[in-house]
């Protein structure tokens, strides 16, 4: 296929061979990668990775197939993180696993959203029906609770933890492995050596799967509250509206300071070839089209299998500039040479400029493609969070710098000048390729539609006796004076972060009164430094710790060693139903503090659902989200706005930078209603902003009296 249209600039620099080899560190070289040479131990773990592809339809599932993939990962109608995709029913996933499997290829289904109190039955149904009727390959799943879900349904397929389940360090995935999961999908964020890390930690029995191409958050996926806390739009329940996109502004300066490029590890894919255990590499875009999902799947099959030859890197690189994502940047994947996956003062949405809007003298508006138009082509008219953005097909041929007259509503009409992207295109080769699968696919529709319903009622261990209530203060530093001396008022407990600082600190007589907060994202060359802490602390005679990823469980050696602490689940680790919660218990945890994007009526009624006491974040400024990026163009500590004026601002601790609201949560008004249904335990956090940061005018429920979507 020949897509010849002009290049757009791109903001990753291709590297030569001698340029990759000497950005690469010794131990993941160029050519150590390509050869797939490794330590006689490792040899064993060493596999050639399958072409992991994404399929929103039919469509792109059919040109994944016809492009060489290995596998395709899809969502149903529900329970699936990319909700806005068309996505499967369960008659069409039928049909199309028949053909995968008679083709040696593999389907993956995404079930990856967050589960509410009321979801695990509606869940295990599916599931059971996915088993029965359909039988996947795997489920790819990031609530703890259906890890337990899939094998009470019947469902004998591998289960693998999305990156939205936050498996981040070496130490988690011996945690994961034991709680059933087959593979773990690792976090974007991670560069080569932490990967190689991970592969080296890894379990016999795990897989490992690593993102070589698509789109990238600007937050920690399974960290990022931004979408839901301005209006229910969960991004851990496929919802996200993506706010992070938007222009936002800081003293006279404006841009899209939280939009990012479209990672593409081209050639550096290769050296994934040597990391143990490394079965996968995927690609992200199930609301991209058939067209994007050939090329890149072309691709990175091209630079998989041909990691030593020129030729094949020129044409893999030509094929994915051909793809129509967004402009691609390598981030943070070489140690020495981390790019910053953001541009600021550019756009960052997907498609090849094909022209920009003019008008004519009796004021229709047009614009002239710098080539040609095919039928079935999909236009984008500017930008997403502009007033007139639309997305138009092509009719007919037009050619190159032909007339295309514009016919929109008032309401749409653009700026003379406003940009037109090509987003999606039918060549007639990929057209005639897909069809020829879609011949295929017909031979494999079963009669008489789908299967009916099935029974399955979750279980779950009976709830536990109610504990006495108990209210924390989390800060960030032990106060001075009496309160940091003697503690705080009878009933409640001092929480703080653990770090150096509050190690040394901290009188050691009141290691025991403190309850100690882990972060919300361990990174793997972190993890020594929190192997330490939690020793020291321990040693020293603290008993109370909060993590805040069910993984960090792994940091407190077995269960003997941990016979003698009290674990709880914090707010981050996104806690939102019984069977979570049944299987923290299963890990040891003594209680959870349930997510605080819940609604009202989910929190309430989860804790007559609870084998463990819980709590709940009252108040106190919760995060938009955490990422790992460095902010490019915005100052921490100062203020910034939204495009509505909301302000926020963004504060650095350690690797990550946390982005707030310049309002705080606040349910202090429902403590009666909470301690009535059960809960027990009250977290405050006690985060100051900056003082550049204005009085805030209100406080927000978060989700409290809306739909959690």
């Amino acid at each position: 296929m020949d897509n010849r249209a002009p290049e757009r600039e791109h903001h990753r620099t291709r590297l030569s061979d001698a340029e990759l080899a000497e950005l690469l560190p010794p131990s993941v070289s160029a050519g150590a990668a390509a050869s797939g040479s490794a330590a006689p131990d490792q040899a064993d773990n060493l596999r050639t990775p399958e072409i992991l592809a994404p399929a929103g339809d039919m469509q792109a599932a059919l040109a994944a197939f016809a492009a060489g993939a290995d596998a395709v990962y899809l969502g149903l109608k529900h329970f699936s993180a990319r909700m806005q995709a068309e996505n499967f029913s369960t008659g069409e996933l039928a049909a199309l696993t028949d053909l995968a499997h008679s083709e040696g290829r593999r389907i993956y289904v995404a079930m990856n959203s967050m589960l509410k109190p009321g979801d695990p039955g509606a869940a295990g149904r599916l599931v059971a029906r996915l088993a029965r009727d359909v039988r996947p390959d795997a489920l790819i799943v990031q609530d703890l609770g259906m890890l337990d879900i899939a094998r009470q349904a019947g469902f004998a397929g591998e289960l693998h933890l999305s990156t939205l389940a936050n498996v981040t360090h070496p130490a988690a995935l011996t945690v994961a492995r034991d709680l059933g999961a087959s593979r773990v999908i690792l976090p974007r964020e991670l560069n080569i050596d932490e990967i190689r890390a991970c592969g080296n930690a890894c379990p016999d029995d795990l897989d490992l799967e690593f993102f070589v191409h698509g789109a990238l958050c600007y937050c920690v996926s399974g960290r990022c509250y931004w979408s839901s806390y301005m209006g229910g739009k969960s991004g851990l329940r496929g919802r996200c509206v993506q706010p992070c996109r938007r222009v936002y502004r800081q003293k006279g300066r404006e841009g899209r300071f939280f939009s990012c490029l479209d990672l593409s590890l081209d050639v550096l894919a290769k050296t994934l070839l040597s990391v143990p255990h490394m079965a996968s590499w995927k690609i992200e875009g199930r609301k991209k089209g058939p067209h994007y999902v050939y090329y890149a799947v072309s691709a990175y099959r091209l630079l998989r299998d041909n990691p030593d030859d020129p030729k094949a890197r020129k044409q893999a690189e030509d094929i994915l500039e051909m793809a129509l994502g967004r402009p691609g940047t390598h981030s943070r994947f070489l140690p020495q040479r981390g790019d910053d996956p953001t541009a600021p003062g550019e756009q960052t949405s997907s498609g090849l400029l094909a022209g920009k809007v003019g008008q004519t003298p009796e004021g229709g508006i047009f614009f002239k493609p710098r080539f040609q138009l095919l039928p079935q082509d999909l236009l984008r008219i500017g930008y997403e969070d502009e007033s007139w953005h639309t997305t138009l097909p092509v009719a007919r041929h037009i050619p190159k710098a032909g007339t295309f007259n514009l016919r929109l509503p008032r309401h749409k009409t653009p700026k003379l000048g406003t940009p037109v992207f090509l987003i999606d295109r039918r060549e007639p080769e990929l057209t005639r390729e897909v069809r020829s699968w879609q011949a295929k696919l017909e031979r494999h529709r079963r009669g008489g539609g789908e299967g009916g319903a099935v029974d399955f009622t979750p279980s779950y261990p009976a709830p536990g006796k109610p504990a006495r209530p108990l209210d924390v203060i989390l800060r960030g530093s032990l106060p001075h004076g009496r309160e940091g001396k003697a503690g705080v008022r009878p009933g409640t407990v001092m929480g703080l972060w653990l770090s150096p600082k509050a190690l040394r600190e901290v009188s050691r007589t009141l290691y025991p009164r403190i309850s100690w907060w882990l972060p919300p994202v361990i990174w793997p060359d972190e993890e020594a430094q929190w192997l330490r802490m939690v020793r020291e602390a321990t040693r020293d005679g603290a008993r109370h710790f909060v993590l805040n990823a069910p993984w960090q469980v792994g940091l407190f050696g077995d269960g003997h060693a941990r016979r003698d602490l009290v674990l709880t689940a914090g707010p981050f680790c996104n806690t939102s139903n019984p069977a979570a919660l049944a299987v923290l218990r299963k890990l040891g945890f003594a209680a959870a503090i349930v997510s605080p994007e819940l609604p009202g009526e989910d929190i309430l009624a989860l804790p007559r659902q609870s084998c463990l006491p819980l709590g709940v974040v009252l108040s106190g400024y919760w995060p938009m989200g955490v990422t790992r990026h460095h902010l490019e163009g915005l100052k921490p500590g100062e203020p910034f706005n939204s495009p509505k004026n909301e302000v926020f601002w963004a504060r650095r601790y350690g690797q990550n930078t946390w982005i707030y609201p310049g309002w705080p949560l606040d349910i202090e008004d429902r403590r009666g209603q909470l301690e009535a249904a059960g809960y027990t335990l009250f977290v405050r956090i006690d985060e100051h902003p900056p003082l550049t940061v204005p009085e805030p005018r209100r406080t927000s429920p978060f989700n409290w009296d809306i739909p959690l979507l």
